[in-house]
């Protein structure tokens, strides 16, 4: 009776449904830190900045990182408040849905300099695909201030204290092109896979797409994927993968580790760096380097256990440093993106983009004017291109 009651047993819990997936926190929006804000010594005494984020995925539990990345003195979050947006773009929030942040219990933080931090978790249900406001009270002097330089998108403050919890917008008279101190928003699921990353540039980072309309080319992959995966965009504008750049930030081996290893729920990453590598100037012209820079990313990536996607690197005739010698590393360096066994797939950025008449140009219906940033709808024919398999 035993042995009979036994393999009943074995045969219900075969029958049975998995059990649910656990819920853990996974990315829905990030941006990179790309540098201090200059001449900004003190930082921002007494203001309250609202900044506008884009939300790839849902959930009903959010939680927001802060940091003080290139800050040199600690600095002071006296408030941070997140809202739903009460339409896109809108700096004023949507009724009911504004709720204060905490920090292990405590309604303020100080974050030290270099330090990052995340908030608790606070119940906020999220639709995919929407705005958020997070607003970040700064009551002392501690800077300068870390943001991000090319947001695409609004943002706004007020140099009065402390307006944080406001659902108007009415104090935040002020308009700002950069996103300050916010650098992430999780969501807490058991449904979404995970994050992926896209690790990049200016095309990354979306120059030349429409202001506050979200459609760098990883917002439009989000819109793909976000009912099962966040989609993360790392991209800072200038940036190399060899050489710092001021504004556009440390190298892309430095920064691998806050920017993408970091990440909540992260699996996968999108490699699409090295044309700032070979234009500006010091250019570099030796592929090799290229390639092992490239390699290192990869390498450690997979040491994390995550899955790593190359992206070609496109065209760029026509833009102010272009000449043949470039365009021959370029082509080296695809090459071996193409063909290499360090990525677990490749999407193929350059194919999508050139023109089929002239390959070493951006397709003209796809070319904003300057010859090397696609425009908007470059960048759909760059979304569509991702394989959903691979991520």
């Amino acid at each position: 009776m035993t042995r009979f009651l036994l393999a009943v047993a074995l045969l219900v819990a075969a029958a049975s449904p998995a059990q649910a997936a656990a819920p853990r926190w996974v990315g829905t929006w990030a941006t990179a830190p790309s540098s201090a804000l200059p001449g900004n010594e003190n930082g921002y005494p007494n203001f309250s900045i609202r900044n506008i984020v884009h939300v790839s995925a849902g959930g009903k539990e959010i939680r927001v990182r802060l940091s003080n990345a290139y800050g040199r003195t600690p600095v002071f979050f006296g408030r941070v408040t997140v809202a739903r947006a009460a339409g896109p773009g809108s700096p004023s929030a949507l009724p009911g849905t504004m709720r204060t942040l905490t920090f292990g219990g405590a309604q303020s933080i100080t974050a030290p300099p270099g330090a990052d931090v995340v908030s608790d978790g606070v119940a906020l249900t999220v639709p995919a695909d929407s705005d958020l406001l997070v607003s970040v009270f700064t009551p002392e002097p501690g800077g300068p201030a870390t943001h991000h330089a090319l947001a695409m998108q609004d943002s706004y403050f007020t140099r009065d204290g402390d307006h944080t919890t406001d659902e108007s917008s009415a104090a935040f008279r002020e308009q700002t092109p950069n996103w300050h101190y916010v650098s992430g928003v999780d969501v807490r699921t058991s449904t979404l896979r995970g994050s992926v990353v896209a690790l990049g540039d200016s095309i990354t980072d979306g120059a030349n797409s429409t202001r506050n309309a979200n459609l760098r080319w990883p917002d439009q992959l989000a819109d793909r994927v976000n009912t099962r995966l966040g989609v993360l965009n790392a991209g800072i504008s200038g940036n190399r993968l060899l050489l710092d750049g001021g504004t556009a930030g440390p190298n892309a081996l430095a920064r691998l580790n806050r920017d993408v290893l970091t990440q909540s729920g992260v699996r996968t990453v999108i490699v699409f760096e090295g044309i700032n590598d070979i234009q500006q100037t010091p250019h570099q012209t030796d592929p090799a380097k290229i390639i092992a820079a490239l390699r290192q990313i990869a390498q450690r990536s997979h040491d994390r256990g995550l899955r790593v996607v190359g992206a070609t690197i496109t065209p760029f005739k026509g833009w102010y440093s272009y000449t043949a010698e470039l365009e021959e590393v370029r082509q080296a360096v695809n090459a071996w993106i193409r063909t290499a066994p360090a990525f677990d797939a490749v999407v193929d950025f350059d194919k999508v983009i050139r023109d089929p008449s002239d390959p070493q140009r951006i397709r003209p219906d796809y070319d904003e004017g300057d010859h090397l940033h696609p425009g908007d709808k470059g960048f759909e024919a760059m979304a569509k291109a991702v394989d959903l398999a691979v991520l």
